[in-house]
């Protein structure tokens, strides 16, 4: 189901996933007047902590998902990793953004990056892998060193292999689980940044100023703001490309796509279609919060100021733990924490971030 007329506070939001992302959606939902509805296959999911309602389905499971749909009057998703089918379906009973086809695209790797490069953007080279001998054949075309990657469902650095030659390819297949899979040559870069777009229900679009991430092991670390002249110079035209992208996806709510800043200008690496781990500074450093943003935009309203709230923005991910030094984050008077609710803590998990604000 379409439409693009306004759903008035007060309404019920559902969102599909019960991560964090879904939590931090939901307080700013609640904080314009609407109740959430999560539904999520996890028996206590995060999100759940902070919504009016929670049901318990698999991704896939269609019958729960049109009875989902019955008890919501609009619809998102926290998750990139459901099955496109199934929102599709969730399409056909709810009003639902973004929408499918975005999701779709941007799951699946070796399609986002034909489809970014389509729109004029700059990418690694890379090469589609089915096979231990199509590697070997990609790593002669592309050259060495290089990043595996598996096709579809990796994030945080899994799914992910790095290769230093030929003599590597029968242990990278192995790691990736010799499934579908693309094959990346490494870009010379300085830094990294990532675009945040928020885009309404009526193609008006904004655009957040372009955080410095960090990664550690595959995972962000550090974002800060402003981003240094590096960056500064090559946002107008990764800007400029994720208009185009958003446009050409008719994306309502908030999308990100990743930049590596290099001697030739920004390259795409990858995107998401939701809400993401480098835009959470926005909850205290930014006039409107991705979040809040991103609900705007599902529910048909005027977007908010995405401008600086500080001179300076640093935010950083609690990561296992971390999440321990809780106590030391609060005696910071610069620091806003937040813990996102997750029982057990383990290495690489995101257990929560702060942020700090400096005039």
């Amino acid at each position: 189901m379409s439409g693009t007329a306004p759903i008035a506070p007060g309404a019920t939001i559902g969102i599909v996933g019960g991560g964090q992302l879904g939590r931090m959606l939901a307080i700013a939902a609640a904080n314009l007047g609407y109740r959430v509805h999560i539904y999520a296959p996890d028996e206590a999911p995060p999100a759940g902590d902070v919504a009016a309602e929670v049901t318990r389905g698999a991704y896939d499971d269609l019958e729960a998902l049109g009875r989902f749909a019955k008890a919501v009057d609009v619809a998102t998703f926290e998750f990139e990793n459901v099955d496109a089918g199934a929102l599709a379906f969730l399409a056909e009973h709810v009003r639902l953004s973004p929408n499918p086809e975005a999701l779709a695209k941007g799951q699946e790797r070796v399609g986002e990056k034909e489809f970014v490069a389509s729109l004029g953007g700059r990418t690694a080279p890379f090469r589609a892998v089915e096979s231990l001998s199509g590697l070997q054949a990609a790593i002669a075309e592309v050259g060495a060193p290089g990043i595996l990657k598996t096709a579809r469902f990796g994030y945080d650095g899994k799914g992910q292999a790095r290769l230093a030659g030929p003599a590597d390819c029968e242990t990278a297949w192995e790691e990736v689980g010799q499934t579908s899979s693309i094959y990346e040559g490494f870009v010379d870069f300085e830094a990294e940044f990532s675009i945040l777009i928020a885009r309404g229900a009526d193609g008006k679009s904004l655009i957040y100023p372009a955080p410095h991430n960090e990664h550690e092991d595959g995972i962000l670390a550090r974002s800060t703001l402003p981003a240094g002249p590096v960056i500064a110079d090559q946002v107008e035209e990764a800007a400029a490309l994720a208009v185009k992208v958003a446009d050409a996806l008719d994306y309502v709510g908030l999308l990100t796509l990743e930049f590596f800043a290099s001697a030739e200008g920004p390259v795409f690496n990858e995107m998401a279609p939701r809400v993401h781990n480098s835009g959470h500074w926005t909850i205290e450093g930014a006039r409107t919060s991705q979040f809040e943003n991103h609900i705007r935009a599902v529910c048909g309203l005027p977007l908010g100021d995405v401008s600086l709230s500080a001179a300076r923005v640093e935010m950083r991910n609690l990561i296992g733990d971390a999440v321990n030094h809780w106590q030391d984050v609060l005696s910071d008077p610069a620091a806003h924490l937040h813990i996102y609710g997750k029982g057990e803590v383990r290495p690489g998990r995101k257990m929560g971030h702060v942020t700090r604000l400096f005039a």
